[in-house]
């Protein structure tokens, strides 16, 4: 299942790269940019993310910071924006593969960005924090292999990795579940989750959405679908929140090294991300449920 998604998306967005359609988005998001007190060149940067990964939108960053140096609070904001929108076309695709609509998530995840760094930019801006020039610590060795070949190379080599890692992901989720620590975890975990609006039956697979990555608690959630176990409300509300605030740990590092500040990377889209998510699933849990899946579900069969 995973093949019939990333085959497909990195074709294209190769395809995008070769033809100059990134730079087109980046200037058209370039208004959005100044509206949270970013330079509108960092419209590419955002593009970037959201098009290819977060590591696509760091080198497109570092390319342009020596011409365009921002301060922390800056940086923040791009960093914290793109940890929200980022990777669309396989991020996307198993949100669409899990029962969900994917123009639903697609405004989910793009307008609460922007929100975010909305947020932020005022905050900021009001209180005059992290206004001194950011010192990136990231700097690698952008000298890349543009050949398809090397392309090739690379995308097979990003396949196997997350394939392995995603099997290697069920196994210990099934062996934590005989040892009886999932249901630790989520005797823990479920009160606020529950708070929130979230059934238990898919605490275990957001955890993993919000630790380690959409991709990997998407995959999750596509495979546990299938049992018919999970109400599609559920599965929306859990894909919901990993939308907005997944991969915490690695993601945040990335962008903390490249100066980003840790008030907004971290503390700021977790607050905002369970606010977020707990006023989506008070208003939409009044909806019927004729209305509910009009708006946010597919008919694909999962």
């Amino acid at each position: 299942m995973m093949l019939k998604i990333m085959v497909p998306v990195s074709i294209i967005v190769k395809l995008l790269q070769i033809s100059g359609g990134i730079e087109i988005i980046g200037s058209a998001l370039a208004p959005i940019m100044k509206l949270v007190g970013l330079p509108g060149e960092m419209g590419l940067v955002w593009a970037t993310g959201m098009i290819t990964n977060l590591f696509g939108g760091v080198i497109a960053f570092i390319n342009l910071s020596g011409n365009h140096p921002l301060t922390v609070a800056q940086i923040t904001i791009l960093a914290t924006m793109m940890l929200v929108a980022h990777t669309f076309p396989i991020e996307l695709q198993i949100a669409r593969k899990s029962g969900l609509k994917l123009i639903t998530m697609l405004f989910i995840r793009f307008g609460f960005a922007f929100l975010f760094g909305l947020i932020l930019h005022t905050f900021y801006s009001q209180f005059n924090l992290l206004g001194e020039t950011a010192i990136i610590k990231l700097k690698p060795d952008l000298i890349q292999d543009l050949t398809i070949l090397g392309w090739i190379k690379n995308e097979l080599k990003n396949y196997l990795i997350i394939f392995l890692f995603i099997f290697s992901l069920m196994f210990l989720i099934k062996l934590l579940k005989v040892l009886g620590i999932i249901k630790l975890i989520t005797k823990l975990i479920s009160p606020l989750l529950r708070f929130l609006g979230i059934s238990e039956s898919v605490t275990t697979i957001t955890i993993v959405g919000l630790t380690l990555g959409i991709v990997y608690g998407g995959v999750l959630i596509i495979n546990e679908s299938k049992s018919n176990e999970i109400k599609r409300r559920d599965i929306f509300y859990s894909m919901t929140l990993m939308g907005l605030c997944h991969s915490v740990i690695e993601d945040s590092i990335l962008m903390i090294s490249i100066g980003g500040h840790y008030s907004g990377i971290i503390i700021g889209r977790i607050i905002l991300s369970l606010i977020i998510t707990f006023i989506i699933v008070k208003i939409t849990s009044r909806f019927s449920d004729a209305l509910f899946g009009k708006l946010f579900l597919n008919k694909v069969k999962i």
